[in-house]
């Protein structure tokens, strides 16, 4: 089952003996699909991967990121040159099962109905279902993201799963089986995998079906209720049965995975490690009830909060990828799903400025302004950077423009014209050679991220002169004139009683203010901050026997 057995989360590719495609876990995915298609003989004019889109709720990062990883497959696919499609399957023919905290009372008396035949109730869309379904299609658009959207609903009623769902309830006994084999459950041993919408009450999931038809291509079931998301639903006792032909039930997602993978022709879906026994079901009925060899996959843990929670709307703690891309760059977030495929993810918008500055690190080594010995790690970074701006990278390297920065400057700059005061800073320190969109944009998400967050004070280990050179300067910016020529000629000075040259002092003081290497001219910049935040920053630097990795 894909990746699950790979060792380091980070050193995927670079334990290889060569190099694949642009050295990525997506690459090797991709040789992996195609050189499995081989072995199926099956035709590799259009290999679609697919992701399923969840209507139910509200999407966050985590719920985006199976349409970005089935996204990266398929520029992986492209890269090796075959033509690939991303089919993104909404989930709008779902039972609402529960109502996320927020929401209005009245859904409470929509619970198990298809929450595309719920009412918006925000009155911005067609219904319930696709105004969650819009929600993760914006996010998509709006990473650049190219897909062919199918709503699962449409699906059912247009007849595209009928052929499936015919052999998947003729072979219910056999399925059945399997279903208790692998989970336990022995439900499906005495009701058939399909949930009919009752006719009275329009629930989906409380009507229990007890024969099909197949001539009639009709399911025959009683409304005697169930229990949907821990709680008990009364049925509302009625009897009658519906025309699977007409989308009037649907397959439970036990089944139903593998009957979109047989409709659409899927050769690829990821999926969350907690989906594991329902894709082995899914993965069994397709090869032995469907005759459609199963798609490749790749196993994925969710992301959690910084604590380790899952995240949830009702905790609080929901990463929306729209929030997201006020507060940092589309490539970002990309490169936030193509890092790695193994392992949980600790996220939150609160480390946002780490992200920006890995990503910026990435742009710098495929640029070669820096260098890195190890050619298959250096080639892995380098596709992440490529497949982060999806396959599309900049001809040049744009300028660079450190976040950490750009919040500092966020922070002492006048409510009144913000933009203004940051780009003049730019241009005077000489960090740009002039103001871009690019600079702008990240200037945007620098002001959002600081009138909600504050920055982690980088912690910089030196050695024992480094760190008495430092003290020296976090005290006398106490005394000194707070001018820009009079703090450039202090850090000057001091520079000398450690090192004759004073790049690597000035290293250290970058690192310590800004958490990079380099940066823009100290003296007018430390004025701007001001000369005794600059202080307090200085004073937290400690002391070890060598310099930071």
């Amino acid at each position: 089952m894909g990746l699950e057995s790979t060792s380091g989360p980070d050193d995927e590719i670079i334990s290889d003996q060569e190099i694949i495609g642009r050295g990525t876990w997506l690459d090797r995915v991709a040789k992996e699909i195609v050189e499995r298609e081989k072995s199926l003989h099956r035709s590799l004019n259009n290999i679609r991967v697919e992701s399923g889109l969840g209507a139910s709720g509200f999407p966050h990062i985590g719920s985006l990121g199976d349409a970005a990883r089935a996204y990266g497959v398929k520029l992986a696919l492209e890269e090796a040159g075959y033509h690939s499609e991303l089919i993104a399957y909404s989930d709008d023919m779902d039972a609402l099962r529960k109502v996320p905290p927020g929401l209005p009372e009245w859904l409470h008396n929509d619970i198990g109905k298809p929450v595309s035949e719920i009412k918006d109730p925000f009155d911005c869309h067609g219904s319930y279902g696709e105004h969650m379904s819009s929600l993760l299609i914006d996010a998509l658009d709006k990473l650049g993201m190219k897909y062919t959207f199918q709503s699962g609903y449409k699906a059912y009623k247009d007849g595209l799963l009928v052929k499936e769902i015919k052999l998947i309830l003729e072979h219910a006994q056999a399925i059945g089986k399997e279903i208790e084999e692998v989970t336990g459950q022995t439900k499906y041993l005495e009701t058939l995998p399909y949930f009919p919408q009752c006719s009275n009450c329009k629930r989906l999931n409380v009507a229990r079906p007890y024969k099909f038809d197949p001539e009639e291509m009709r399911v025959y079931y009683k409304c005697t209720g169930d229990e949907i998301a821990k709680k008990w639903v009364e049925g509302c006792g009625h009897e009658g049965s519906v025309d699977i032909t007409k989308g009037e039930g649907k397959l439970p997602w036990k089944v139903e995975f593998a009957a979109r993978w047989s409709a659409f022709d899927v050769r690829f879906e990821a999926h969350g490690k907690e989906l594991t026994d329902s894709v082995k079901i899914n993965d069994w009925i397709s090869d032995n009830v469907l005759s459609f060899p199963h798609p490749y996959h790749v196993v994925y843990e969710l992301f959690q909060d910084k604590s380790g929670k899952k995240m949830s709307k009702s905790v609080g703690n929901l990463v929306t990828p729209q929030k997201w891309l006020t507060l940092a760059s589309p490539q970002s977030l990309m490169h936030v799903y193509f890092k790695r495929i193994v392992g949980a993810r600790n996220i939150s918008e609160e480390d946002v400025p780490l992200y920006m500055e890995e990503y910026d690190q990435l742009e710098d080594l495929y640029f070669g302004k820096t260098k890195e010995t190890n050619s298959m790690k250096a080639a892995r970074l380098k596709g992440l950077y490529y497949y982060s701006n999806l396959s599309r990278p900049p001809q040049t390297m744009p300028q660079h423009v450190s976040y950490r920065l750009l919040v500092d400057l966020a922070n002492v700059a006048p409510q009144d014209n913000p933009v203004e005061f940051i780009e003049k800073r730019l241009l005077d320190y000489r960090v740009v050679r002039e103001i871009t969109e690019e600079v702008r944009k990240r200037i945007g998400y620098a002001l959002n991220w600081a009138r909600e967050f504050s920055l982690q004070e980088t912690i910089v280990e030196l050695t024992p002169a480094e760190r008495k050179a430092v003290l020296e300067l976090s005290s006398k910016l106490l005394e000194i004139p707070c001018e820009p020529e009079t703090v450039q000629n202090l850090i000057f000075d001091i520079s000398k009683s450690i090192d004759p040259k004073p790049g690597p002092f000035f290293r250290v003081l970058y690192l310590t203010l800004l958490g990079v290497e380099k940066g823009p001219k100290l003296g007018p910049y430390i004025v701007d901050v001001g000369c005794r935040t600059t202080s307090e920053k200085l004073k937290k630097a400690r002391e070890s026997k060598s310099l930071m990795e």
